[in-house]
């Protein structure tokens, strides 16, 4: 398995960005696909970006695409979530997951590691 350290969460108004960051340790990160899921009370985790393990290939969720991107450094062992035009219904704690699999999947089961996550708030 692989250790993973989310950050960057926080409180901001409608409209706003927030740039969250995973920082993953304990497996040759050049060779894992890294995804982002999100949970709110009551709620399954469900899925919101995932990318390659080289970062050629990226899938979203219906509900973020044009508004949320997904990145990494392979050099930094990060990855990244850059989300844009922010609202209130992106309010979730925030995961980020390591699947062994090289090729990204949206699919939870694929993915064996999980950060603490990190809560984003978006203020009406």
């Amino acid at each position: 398995q692989v250790q993973l350290v989310e950050s960057g969460g926080g409180l901001v108004q409608t409209g706003g960005s927030l740039r969250l960051s995973c920082v993953a340790s304990g497996r040759t990160f050049r060779s894992i696909a890294m995804g982002w899921f999100r949970q709110t009370p009551g709620k399954e985790r469900e899925f919101v970006a995932a990318i390659s393990r080289t970062g050629a290939g990226t899938a979203y969720a219906d509900s973020v695409k044009g508004r949320f991107t997904i990145s990494r450094d392979n050099d930094k062992n990060t990855v990244f979530l850059q989300m844009n035009f922010l609202s209130p219904e992106d309010t979730a704690v925030y995961y980020c997951g390591a699947s062994p699999r090289g090729v990204l999947s949206t699919t939870r089961g694929a993915y064996d590691s999980w950060g603490q996550g990190t809560q984003v708030t978006v203020s009406s």
